[in-house]
């Protein structure tokens, strides 16, 4: 394994002092679009900038997409399958230095970096399994001689909205199913981690052109909200997939169903162990400290609330502040660290407004937190990983904050707790630690979990390529990656075969002539 240096890595990757923003594979594009400079929130020095796009760019980019939709739905799924294989074998090859841009710009540690490409390997496996696989149902028809079935054709130019937390693992989710179905793709990454879509498109470009893939099927526009409003509104994008706060998902929704069209919305969570009075200890100290610290706290999936049983309470406290105590916060590229940086300034104003409203209602912080300051944290972005004991209906607990902020809540009954558990608008993962065979089985039934994503004696934040990824509720309702999410980039059709000389009419209606 090769220690790519930051500039190294940069190099590697193609990513310039100044780079544009808008490609459709064979061509980049100028623009008259901002400009946007990625500081990276390790070092607060600037990475480099990114020429956005604009109106008259993603038009271009639609067109182009749009023709070669035409061609690349022609290529047989294993062919296209085929290609991604490639792209999967590329990404093993850039992992270490894609990996390092990763931890560097957006701020999560190497080894969290090193495991979204992984993830990124890992969904090109899937996708090229999936390839030969795109099947449908035959049924029998109610008519002599007839033979009914359904089939999946791809649905034209898909739209993906990427949030700056997993600046290059969620694009893949999309990019990778969608290619396989058949689609074109236009990405619209975070302003706040452009340089890593350049590094994506890069790899691709290599890849594709090798291939002969039409120029238009792996499309970037960077830019702000405004590129995102466009993509939204434009009918010639078949589906939007968005990624981000709920919020944002309510305006992409609204405009795109005001024209019909698709959505696929991975929204906010609010995830919570549940923490039984015969559980694991040791093992649910693990899983909700990486839970709630992970990445900063800046994933969709982590721990924000531990409901824990009231006789265990005072137990589990005290050894999660003692966790605490030994967690090392720092640059996330010395894998001796456990915890870097938020993303930017705004994202720790929002942390700090968080510890203030848990005062002002009436939370008890077990661990304290706060800015760092000194050598080291000059970008002003490392915040100390902070414990409260609250209860669950403070306005303060029923927000998702993006920030390492772990909410302390007791229970009595099982029932209770439940309760507790899926008393949040959110509904993305969840989690129960115990080892009684009945409190598994009734967090798992439909009196249980309201949550996409239901775990036993794991964490909430972490989730395998194998499984459909997505939530219920404010989360959005949309599902990613495995299971039979690819059908979401695909329109059902079905058939009829007539091959008798008759023509009977369903339901037995006489019409004779």
């Amino acid at each position: 394994m090769k220690n790519f240096g930051i500039r190294e890595a940069l190099s590697t990757l193609g990513i310039r002092k100044n780079n544009l923003g808008v490609s459709t594979g064979k061509k980049w594009y100028k623009s008259n679009g901002p400009l946007l400079e990625s500081y990276s929130p390790v070092d607060g020095k600037l990475i480099g900038s990114v020429y956005a796009g604009d109106e008259k760019t993603f038009d271009q980019v639609v067109d182009k997409s749009t023709a070669a939709y035409k061609e690349w739905r022609k290529w047989p799924a294993p062919k296209r399958g085929e290609v991604v294989r490639q792209l999967g074998e590329a990404l093993r090859k850039y992992k270490e230095p894609l990996g390092k841009l990763v931890s560097y710009e957006m701020g999560k540690s190497y080894q969290e970096g090193l495991g979204e490409v992984q993830e990124m390997i890992d969904i090109c496996d899937f996708a090229v399994g999936l390839s030969r696989q795109l099947h449908g149902l035959t049924m029998h028809s109610e008519r002599p001689l007839h033979r009914m079935y359904e089939q999946w054709h791809p649905i034209g130019v898909v739209g993906i909205i990427s949030a700056f937390n997993f600046p290059v693992a969620v694009w893949s989710w999309n990019t990778m199913l969608a290619w396989i179905c058949g689609d074109t793709c236009i990405w619209k990454p975070s302003e706040k981690t452009p340089l890593c879509s350049i590094a994506c498109q890069n790899i691709v470009n290599e890849v594709f052109e090798k291939n002969g893939v039409p120029e238009g099927v792996s499309c970037i526009v960077n830019g702000n909200f405004v590129i995102g409003q466009l993509m939204a509104k434009d009918e010639r994008v078949a589906l939007i997939s968005a990624t981000g706060s709920v919020r944002m998902g309510k305006a992409v929704a609204k405009t795109v169903s005001e024209r019909l069209g698709r959505t696929l919305l991975e929204l906010g969570g609010n995830n919570a162990i549940i923490i039984t009075e015969n559980a694991n200890i040791d093992m649910a100290i693990i899983g909700a400290t990486f839970g709630a610290v992970g990445t900063a706290g800046q994933r969709c999936t982590s721990t924000r609330r531990l409901i824990i049983h009231k006789s265990i309470f005072e137990e589990v406290k005290n050894r999660l502040s003692k966790a605490y105590g030994q967690l090392r916060i720092g640059n996330p590229l010395d894998i001796q660290n456990h915890v870097g940086p938020l993303i930017d300034v705004q994202a720790v104003k929002t942390y700090k407004d968080a510890l203030k409203k848990v005062k002002l209602e009436g939370g008890t912080f077990v661990v304290e937190g706060g800015v760092l300051k000194g050598k080291g944290y000059e970008s002003g972005c490392y915040v100390k990983p902070a414990i409260a004991e609250v209860k669950n209906e403070f306005e303060i607990v029923q927000h998702e904050t993006f920030a390492p902020i772990l909410y302390l809540i007791r229970y009595s009954t099982l029932e209770e707790a439940i309760e507790l558990q899926n008393g949040v608008k959110q509904g993305l993962s969840s989690a129960i630690m115990t080892t009684r065979m009945q409190d598994m089985e009734k967090f798992l039934s439909s009196e249980g979990s309201d949550c996409g994503i239901a775990n036993v004696n794991i964490g909430t934040s972490g989730a395998e390529i194998g499984g459909a990824f997505g939530g219920e509720k404010e989360t959005g309702g949309g599902r990613e990656s495995g299971s039979d999410a690819w059908k979401v980039y695909m329109r059902r059709q079905t058939n009829t075969i007539n091959y008798g000389n008759s023509l009977p009419l369903a339901q037995g209606i006489k019409f004779d002539l």
